[in-house]
């Protein structure tokens, strides 16, 4: 049975020019937009995949330029950093020669003529006629892409005729050295064909001109710009849904009105009726989706196109790094002979290669790698073509073996002993990215960039289908950035006048204003690594490249790290405890847990240097400025760790200056275990009210301090009816401190806490969980119901926490750390079971009442709950 839904615009494919016209389409247009991919993985190009555990490696991301684009910015949100390439970003390995090309034209230039004395004025008219070109590529796109192409593209091509001619004819008429010659029309691996078939205009704007300030890796890898994207997709509303097949696009009366699609997860199949349809999988792919009319009259205009350029790609794992061979990051070409157009007929194994060492430019990576590209002939591979992965012969296999040695084998010729330090490698052939990107015959490209393509109807983002547009590189160019473009004009072309001058203004301004309650994301460098206690370790980060921190935070606030553990990235939340007036770096202080994956990374594996992602900051365990100016005095209570969010509130009343009456009670189980001392005695001289009483819980006879736990004996003396306190520590002692607190006489709402949950909390809840899950289907319940008391109702899945029941259904509710330690999401429950974990912010009275934190809490059946401002 086929279901039908409804969408305004469906987008087929979610590649960067997929991505960029389902944001522009959805921010500027106020549309709303359902992304379909066939793939697993959203992000086409831009995902990475793991291998061992430990080695990451991109798929169609391997520098970028040096700035990179504006609108690569502002369609990530400014949340991407990225790390320059060395000076000389490119070297190229001749027969006899090598070259290597900075990150500066007038040094390229400079550099060509010290070599080519004889050729300086051929080299000058070059790079003249190369400026001139890039602008002509860029008209062509322009103008292909309005109505009004057919009438302008002879006068275009008049304007700029050097854009039409191939890169071979162009590089002749200027220049006549051979080994100049190769050295110009080297890199065009860049964009497409070799340079008899290529458009010099293509050549132009990529390899002579995109790179001439240099080029860029992100930082985290080429995933972090669809991470980044995909964010903003999913704020505008955006549905994004992976492993759905596009069977075809519905045409009627000559209009796109829709898709027919398999959802390759379950086998189902549904229609999808919407009056916008753009399609970023590629001309070809296009084509073949199209009712028989149309699709005859698209592989007529597609016949006369030469034969796209495909590649094989190499992975390698390394047990050191790369710079032991004295490599830098830079990329390097081998050329086996100097006419370049021999390369993708030559053996596999044996023609043009890129090798890039994308670990060596992200500072993120833990474990070095390499990426080898040939350039071939995708025929070589067509006697395996329809084979399924995993079923072909062993001739298939046989070759793809020997390939590999022949390949390592050249690097280690360059870089002697470098296959020795090989501890994984493994080859991808056009078949894999059929297979895995649906790319034509592996080749990812799309349209050869060749004078045919830029003369082409079809190489354009609007289509002879009324309401089917074309995004990605085949509606602009190849690469990334300019595929990014493809997706503008064919937000461009379908958007109405208002809605592109909206698109265009941002364009041009292109800046990003952040959200003002979003944290800030991203990667910061451990500067420093201090053991406090043996079992607690304090770590300084500081930006990547200096400077002052990229967010402000209070005292009292935590930041998560994205931890690279077991082959995945888990969270981990972690108080801060520098002072939030010191804006160059700050500190972290994590206690080692028993089978904690966490803190045995951060105790074991982490060191200087290592650059870890984080968001910050988070939470409401804060200094309250306004509660504070009526309070006589404080009360700061710690156990252990827990004292760690404290020091930076102690930090922060010293930076202001407090001299009222302050109150630390901290808890330590020996002497050894003692955190901050030395800022404790530096706070005692600053701060002129302050009391800071330590007290220890395990026997030792040398101690001269207080003994045992914090009693309420310990606590009447330090609490008035102007005091307020503030109360980080164990569950254990957290619930016993409210309790004795209360006794003293102090309300409630004067109590702040913070708890710290262990990776074993997380567990255990996982645990519950899953229990709860299997119990439930045993008895045939799909979901519980939860009401508030306000009369809101929404369901909850057997095993889900009612947080994230509430999220899902878009109910709100008060959140920030999501781990139980902040009590953001604190509620009551009025009726109905379930399980907690999240008591350690609660009295027992409170407890006993039904106080809960939602984060923490699975309904075991309907429920009834309060919820704070409901």
């Amino acid at each position: 049975m086929t279901t039908e839904e409804d969408a305004k615009v469906v987008v087929i494919g979610s590649g960067i020019g997929g991505m960029t016209a389902a944001r522009m389409l959805a921010e500027f247009g106020g549309r709303r937009v359902l992304m379909l991919e066939q793939h697993y993985t959203l992000g086409g190009l831009t995902h990475e995949f793991t291998r061992e555990g430990r080695y990451h490696f991109g798929t169609g991301v391997h520098y970028l330029t040096a700035g990179p684009g504006a609108m690569l910015h502002y369609l990530a949100d400014g949340r991407v950093q990225y790390h320059r390439l060395p000076h000389d970003y490119d070297r190229l390995h001749f027969p006899g020669f090598d070259f290597a090309v900075p990150a500066s034209e007038d040094e390229f230039r400079a550099r060509l003529k010290a070599r080519f004395p004889q050729e300086a004025d051929g080299i000058d008219r070059f790079f003249t006629t190369a400026r001139r070109a890039a602008r002509g590529m860029t008209a062509r796109n322009l103008v292909a892409s309005t109505p009004f192409r057919a009438a302008l593209m002879p006068v275009l091509e008049r304007l700029y005729p050097d854009t039409f001619r191939t890169i071979r004819e162009v590089v002749a008429h200027h220049v006549r050295d051979p080994a100049l010659r190769a050295i110009l029309s080297a890199r065009w691996g860049l964009f497409g064909p070799p340079p008899a078939t290529s458009a010099f205009g293509g050549h132009a704007n990529v390899a002579i001109q995109a790179f001439m300030q240099g080029a860029t890796h992100p930082v985290g890898g080429p995933r972090e710009l669809g991470r980044a994207i995909m964010g903003g997709l999913e704020r505008f509303g955006v549905v994004l849904r992976p492993r759905q097949r596009v069977q075809g696009i519905i045409v009627e009366k000559g209009r796109a009105v829709g898709v027919s699609v398999e959802d390759r997860a379950t086998g189902r199949r549904y229609t999808v009726r919407a009056p916008c349809i753009v399609s970023a999988i590629g001309a070809r792919n296009t084509a073949r989706l199209l009712p028989p009319a149309q699709a005859e009259r698209w592989e007529r205009a597609l016949a006369p196109l030469p034969k796209e350029v495909a590649t094989l790609l190499l992975f390698i794992g390394l047990d050191r790094s790369p710079a032991a061979f004295g490599l830098d990051g830079a990329n390097h070409w081998f050329m086996p002979d100097i006419d370049d157009d021999a390369g993708i007929a030559r053996p596999l194994g044996e023609g043009i290669l890129f090798v890039s060492f994308s670990s060596l430019n992200n500072p993120a990576a833990r474990a070095h790698t390499i990426e080898v590209m040939q350039f071939v002939d995708p025929e070589m591979f067509r006697a395996w073509s329809g084979t399924e992965q995993g079923a072909r012969p062993d001739a298939y296999a046989a070759l793809k073996a020997a390939v590999t040695a022949r390949l390592i084998d050249r690097l280690d010729a360059r870089w002697p002993g470098l296959k020795a330090s090989i501890a994984f490698a493994e080859l991808a052939t056009p078949l894999s990215f059929v297979t895995y990107q649906n790319s034509v015959d592996g080749a990812f490209y799309g349209l050869a960039t060749s004078p045919a393509r830029l003369r082409s109807p079809i190489a354009r983002c609007r289509t002879d289908v009324r309401g089917l547009y074309l995004s990605g590189q085949d509606a602009w160019g190849p690469g990334i950035e300019a595929a990014l473009w493809g997706g503008i004009m064919a937000a461009n072309a379908a958007l109405g006048f208002r809605e592109t001058g909206r698109m265009w203004r941002a364009i041009r301004s292109a800046s990003v204003t952040p959200e003002p309650a979003a944290p800030w994301r991203g990667y910061m460098r451990v500067s420093r690594v201090e053991a406090m206690t043996p079992t607690i370790r304090r770590i300084r980060f500081e930006p990547l490249n200096g400077g002052a921190l990229p967010f402000r935070f209070q005292a009292g606030q935590y930041v998560t790290l994205d931890l690279p553990v077991a082959g995945d990235t888990i969270a981990r939340s972690y108080s801060i405890s520098s002072a939030p007036g010191e804006h160059g770096f700050f500190e972290i202080a994590v206690k080692q847990e028993e089978q904690g994956l966490g803190s045995t990374f951060l105790h074991q594996a982490l060191a200087v240097g290592d650059a870890l992602r984080l968001s910050a900051p988070f939470g409401t365990f804060t200094l309250d400025a306004a509660a504070e100016a009526e309070a006589e005095s404080l009360l700061l209570i710690a156990g252990g760790v827990g004292i760690t969010p404290i020091i930076s509130m102690l930090a922060a009343l010293a930076e202001r200056g407090d001299t009222r009456p302050i109150t630390l009670l901290a808890s330590f189980r020996s002497e050894a275990d003692i955190l901050f001392a030395p800022e404790l005695d530096a706070f005692r001289q600053r701060l002129p009210g302050l009391e800071a009483r330590i007290f220890l819980t395990a026997p030792d006879t040398a101690w001269r301090g207080e003994r045992g736990r914090i009693s309420v004996a310990t606590l009447r003396p330090c609490v008035s009816d102007a005091s307020r306190a503030y109360l980080c520590g164990p569950s254990a002692m957290m619930q016993a401190m409210i309790a004795a607190l209360q006794a003293c006489g102090l309300p409630r709402e004067a109590i702040h806490t913070e708890a710290f949950v262990s990776s074993r909390t997380r567990a255990t809840r996982a645990e519950r969980a899953q229990a709860i899950a299997m119990a439930a289907e045993a008895a045939g319940i799909a979901a519980f119901w939860i009401t508030t008391s306000d009369g809101t109702r929404f369901d909850c899945r057997p095993g889900q926490t009612v947080l994230a029941a509430a999220n899902a259904a878009q109910v709100p509710f008060a959140q920030s750390c999501g781990e139980g330690s902040c009590g953001s999401c604190h509620a009551r429950v009025l009726a109905g079971p379930f399980v907690t974990l999240g008591q350690a912010l609660f009295s027992e009275e409170e407890v006993a009442a039904g106080h809960v934190l939602a984060c923490q809490t699975l309904p075991q059946g309907d429920l009834a709950i309060a919820r704070p401002g409901a």
